[in-house]
């Protein structure tokens, strides 16, 4: 299984906003474009240097080809809309995790 994770530090100015957003619009959006089966949203509970609250984003989904899918196909319009919308509130960095059976 593949773990797409992206983890966000929004500005408190917007946070709010922002996580409304997330919840009814973007990660809908994600999840519709049938690549991934499941998202999860978690709160980062640091105190960042820079301010603002940090979340971490994961979207599964079974294969690597799943995922290249969404590269190829929606992740620029995704990212060019959150950019649109709150564009230098936030800074954002994507990580890819391969799941491990135990």
């Amino acid at each position: 299984m593949i773990i797409y994770n992206v983890t966000i530090n929004i500005d408190y100015s917007e946070h709010h906003a922002w996580l409304q957003w997330m919840k009814q619009e973007h990660i809908p959006d994600v999840l519709n474009c049938g690549v991934f089966t499941e998202a999860r949203m978690v709160k980062v509970i640091v105190d960042e240097e820079q301010g603002g609250e940090t979340y971490s984003v994961q979207y599964t989904c079974g294969t690597m080809a799943d995922y290249e899918r969404y590269v190829d196909n929606f992740a620029k319009a995704m990212q060019a809309k959150a950019a649109e919308k709150f564009g230098g509130k936030f800074v954002a960095f994507r990580t890819l995790l391969q799941t491990i059976d135990l």
